[in-house]
């Protein structure tokens, strides 16, 4: 069913913060009217409470869906529903049974919730059978450590937002695996569940945000708090400290606290056993005693590191993302931030830089290799980086593989830095195959948006054993820069291990598992499990950049918080999600469940449902509303007609098609999906995470249909590139690079019944081309690959320089 909204009469101007998409009932049309954030910072860990408030201003029964972010770092402990005056404790579930449980509920005619993991920062929340003019109230309760931007500051992040994320592959047919406004792919087979409607530009501020932080620092020497990209208020007496957001902010942004330190501890370790196994206290009976030193515990050791690491020749490969969601802002700080980076560079060092959409584009004279640190190939670099806007799509798997190429081999230190704002659906993919090419190289990341997509970044830079630095604002960008400086430097110390004296390291719990590298200014914060009694040292071992044994020892310190037992969790279960995805053993996700429910930790496997035993209402079709989600501030907003526009009512329509919807039923909540940035060929796939169980509803949208007009543009930069290409690399960009672009592009040919018998047979014959075949047959091949895609783009091959042509 399509409603159309017709123009408003000119004689009745719009009412302040109203325009297109702002449809509305007396009221109101959007199941979601408030969020609070609530958070309790003790020295480095924050104990937050969610508050999101759903409400039906309708006639019938309704179930919300909200696609919402949460810090990907934070541990989700606990859920409750309260409606109606009754209070219903979520329970944590191995996923398909909480889903089952939850459906069950829904058709019995009972209130439920559940809320599941996506990715690290993505989450749905489900609430079913809100009667008629009732209020349900979710209660969500997290841990989350405070991760250090540098030895003397650290930031308390909470995203607001679900920023537009990049689909590339196939879609899948079928049904949808989830309720948003994107197809599953064949690289992203849970893209209908991370992609939200976004509301149209003009709607009033639909929900209420309040967001708040009493700020203990426990003895640690805060100097300053600040706001990034909101205005707030401060209350306090000095020690403690309350912060509060300013009332009507809308949630377009993530909320950004850094709180700044004098200089402090260089290394300290926190001892916290677990409640059944407290410390013995002086005249418990002896057997008492021992009972509870064999007991385990949660460790949390945090280095500071000192000095300079002697230089050494790198080699580094800068990957800069210019797809359109980096537009504005974001393209000029990424700009620059690149540009920084390439100044650090020695003559010494060698380095490539690549930019990259839908192609990938390098320096003019530059080649395609790494080339050393001059002052003229760094000029050159610059002056590419200075020509770079914005635009197409964020094709990230192929220069990520490329710069890996180019770094295999080395015997330097091998650095690769990826700027972007990480906006992709295919996060899963991308680690998938980039992890076993990642092996003696490491990656750095730098995000740059507010609303960023932190939680892959973090795995990236993880598997990379690099860090990951998130740029907000422009302001920002020199503070951000000088931690990015110290982080591609040479490090302090590589090899890292860990030595206990006196407690037992639980094997496999170590988080992050992969420790890197130490660098100068960078903190390195490591958790774990011991078992033994809660006292004793920990030593960091490693190799200092001159060759020579390093180490750094902490005493340590028992504590009773009881964060850092769910905080270790989330980290572990994390690293084991991460391990899962590239390909693990059999049984790691059972592993990843138990690990889940022991701790009371949500998963990507495991979810929180809470079920009222109260029968509300019949077990009739649910009435479904998606929440829509403000577009992030600093993107272009969603394109809308000027006189009227259409808003789609499938997910409330009865099921016979054409039957009228019911009385009293809601209209659909005045959205679209958001434009698609450029034409996504498909890749390999990654193993999914979570989607084998995932719940299904009717396909409502068809998928963006290519024109042969749309594959000609895209071959036209191939080829603009491929003759770029020195003569004795004509063998590795055939196979490396043509071959998978025309592999992809004739497997959508043909499924589209175009014509693809030319760039068939060229796929067919470097299927057959050697990887060592002899200079004449790659020249006979090139020359033929470059006519064939001439021929199809409809371009003629480039006059020779008059210098070059034959007399």
């Amino acid at each position: 069913m399509t409603v159309r909204i017709l123009p408003l009469p000119e004689t009745e101007p719009p009412a302040s913060d109203r325009g297109l998409g702002a449809l509305s009932t007396d009221k109101g049309n959007l199941p979601l009217d408030s969020v609070g954030v609530h958070a309790s910072i003790t020295g480095l860990a924050a104990g937050i409470e969610v508050v999101q408030g759903f409400r039906n201003p309708f006639d019938v029964p309704l179930e919300a869906t909200y696609i919402f972010p949460l810090p990907d770092r934070a541990a989700v402990t606990a859920l409750r529903m309260e409606a109606a005056d009754r209070v219903i404790e979520g329970t944590l579930k191995e996923r398909g049974q909480a889903r089952q449980d939850y459906d069950q509920a829904i058709a019995a005619g009972r209130r439920a919730a559940i809320a599941e993991e996506d990715r690290p920062d993505v989450f749905t929340m489900r609430v079913g059978n809100i009667l008629p003019g009732e209020r349900v109230t979710i209660r969500l309760k997290l841990d989350q450590p405070l991760p250090h931007e540098s030895a003397s500051s650290a930031t308390f992040r909470f995203p607001l937002v679900v920023a537009p994320r990049y689909i590339p592959g196939i879609p899948l047919d079928g049904e949808r695996a989830g309720p948003g406004v994107e197809d599953d792919t064949d690289a992203v087979p849970d893209a209908s569940r991370i992609s939200p409607p976004v509301l149209l530009p003009g709607f009033p501020n639909p929900v209420r945000l309040s967001v708040s932080a009493d700020i203990d620092p426990a003895g640690l020497p805060l100097t300053q708090i600040r706001s990034a990209l909101h205005v707030v208020s401060e209350e306090g007496d000095g020690e403690r400290t309350t912060v509060r957001l300013q009332p009507g902010e809308r949630l377009d942004r993530d909320f950004i606290l850094r709180l700044d330190f004098a200089p402090h501890e260089a290394a300290a370790l926190s001892l916290h056993p677990d409640a059944t196994h407290t410390i013995s206290v002086a005249g418990e009976p002896a057997e008492k005693a021992s009972e509870k030193a064999a007991g385990e515990g949660t460790f949390a050791l945090t280095v500071l590191p000192s000095g300079d690491a002697r230089p050494s020749p790198r080699d580094v490969v800068l990957v800069l993302d210019r797809s359109g969601s980096m537009q504005g802002w974001k393209m000029v700080a990424a700009r620059r931030a690149a540009a920084r980076i390439v100044d650090t560079f020695r003559s010494e060092d060698r380095f490539a830089v690549l930019s990259f959409d839908s192609v990938i584009e390098r320096p003019r004279d530059l080649g395609t290799g790494l080339v050393d640190g001059t002052d003229r190939n760094r000029f050159r670099a610059v002056e590419h980086l200075a020509t770079l806007n914005a635009r197409g799509g964020t094709e990230m798997l192929t220069p990520l593989d490329e710069g890996c190429r180019l770094l295999t081999g080395s015997t330097r230190d091998r650095v690769l830095v990826l700027i972007t704002d990480g906006q992709v659906g295919n996060e899963d993919q991308l680690l998938a195959h980039l992890e076993p090419r990642l092996k003696g190289v490491r990656v750095h990341t730098v995000g740059i948006d507010r609303a960023v997509n932190a939680g892959f970044l973090n795995r990236l830079a993880s598997i990379g054993r690099g860090r990951c630095e998130l740029v907000e604002s422009e302001d920002r960008l020199d503070e951000a820069m000088e931690h990015i400086h110290h982080r591609i430097a040479a490090p302090l110390a590589t090899g890292l291990t860990l030595h206990a004296d006196d407690f037992e390291i639980i094997e496999d719990t170590v988080a992050p598992a992969r420790l890197g590298a130490l660098f100068p200014g960078v903190p390195l914060v490591i958790a774990g499990r011991f078992r033994g009694s809660p006292s004793g040292t920990l030593t960091v071992r490693g190799t200092a950049s001159d060759g020579t044994p390093w180490e750094q020892r902490a005493t340590g310190i028992v504590s009773t918080a009881r964060a850092a037992r769910t905080i270790w969790a989330r980290a572990h279960l994390r690293d084991l999600e991460d391990r899962y995805t590239v390909g693990g053993p059999d049984d790691l996700e059972q592993r990843i469940v138990e690990t889940s429910l022991r701790f009371g930790v949500l998963c990507r496997f495991t979810a929180f449902v809470a079920v009222d035993s109260r029968v509300v209402t019949e077990g009739d079709a649910r009435h479904q509303v998606v929440q829509p989600v403000e577009s992030p501030q600093g993107w272009a907003g969603p394109a809308a007609a000027p006189a009227a526009f259409s808003a789609t009512l499938d997910s409330l329509a009865p099921a016979q098609a054409g039957a009228p919807a019911p009385p009293g039923a809601p209209p659909a909540p005045p959205n679209v999906a958001p434009a698609a940035y450029g034409g996504p060929p498909p890749s390999p796939t990654g193993r999914p995470i979570g989607s084998s169980a995932a719940p299904r509803a009717p396909r409502r949208r068809a998928p963006r249909v290519h024109t042969l007009a749309d594959f000609q543009r895209e071959l036209a930069n191939v080829l603009d590139r491929l003759r770029q290409v020195p003569d004795d690399q004509r063998a590795h960009h055939l196979l490396t690079d043509l071959l998978p672009i025309l592999e992809s592009i004739v497997q959508r040919m043909e499924a589209l019944s175009l014509d693809a018998g030319s760039l068939a047979a060229l796929r067919d014959d470097l299927r057959r081309l050697q990887p060592a075949a002899d200079q004449a047959t790659v020249n006979d091949q090139w020359t033929r690959a470059l006519q064939a895609l001439a021929d199809f783009t409809g371009e003629s091959p480039p006059r020779r320089p008059f210098w070059k042509r034959p007399k």
